[in-house]
C-alpha cells in the first residue's frame, strides 16, 4: 500500500514538471503573462491520478511557473483556478478520451477563462481593462484542450492508463 503511494506521488511530481515545462517555457507572451499549453497536461492527469494528486500537479506546475518566471502576483488565482479545473474531469474509465472528459473541457475552460479575468480585475481593481486578456485565455483553453484530445487519443492507443491503474 505504501508502494502504491510513492509511486503516485513519482507520478505526479513527473506531471507536475511536465506541467511547469509546458506552461513556463513553451508558451506566448501576452500583455498581462503568457498563453500555454500546459492546462492540457493538467488535464491529461485528472485523468489519471486520483483527485489529490491531480489537484497537487495542476497548482504545483502553475505555481512553479508563475513563481519562476517573474509572474508571482498570478499564483494564488493560478493555484484555486487549477484546482477546481481537475475536479471536472474524470478517471473512472479505462480510457482517458471518453464523453464526460470531453464534456468536461466546456466547464474547464470557462474557469479558465473567467477566474483569470476575475482574479485580474481584483488585483487591478479594473473590471474593464482584464476585459483585453480573454482572447489570451481563450486560446489557451483551446490550444490546451486541443493537446488533451490528441494526447488522449494516442495515450488510450498506447494503453497506457492501464499502466497507471495499476499502481
Amino acid at each position: 500500500m505504501k508502494n502504491d503511494k510513492v509511486k503516485l506521488m513519482c507520478l505526479s511530481g513527473v506531471f507536475t514538471a511536465i506541467v511547469f515545462v509546458f506552461t513556463a517555457y513553451i508558451h506566448i507572451p501576452s500583455h498581462t503573462g503568457y498563453t500555454h499549453i500546459g492546462d492540457g497536461f493538467i488535464y491529461i492527469a485528472a485523468c489519471l491520478l486520483p483527485v489529490p494528486y491531480a489537484a497537487f500537479v495542476g497548482a504545483g506546475g502553475a505555481l512553479l511557473a508563475d513563481c519562476l518566471t517573474g509572474f508571482a502576483i498570478w499564483a494564488p488565482g493560478s493555484v484555486i483556478i487549477k484546482i477546481i479545473t481537475v475536479l471536472f474531469f474524470s478517471r473512472k474509465s479505462q480510457k482517458i478520451i471518453f464523453v464526460r472528459n470531453i464534456i468536461a473541457l466546456i466547464p474547464a475552460s470557462i474557469v479558465c477563462i473567467g477566474g483569470y479575468y476575475l482574479y485580474e480585475s481584483l488585483i487591478t481593481g479594473n473590471f474593464i481593462a482584464p476585459l483585453a486578456g480573454i482572447p489570451g485565455y481563450i486560446t489557451q483553453s483551446l490550444l490546451s484542450s486541443t493537446l488533451f484530445i490528441l494526447l488522449g487519443f494516442a495515450m488510450d492507443k498506447l494503453k497506457v492508463k492501464n499502466h497507471v491503474l495499476s499502481l
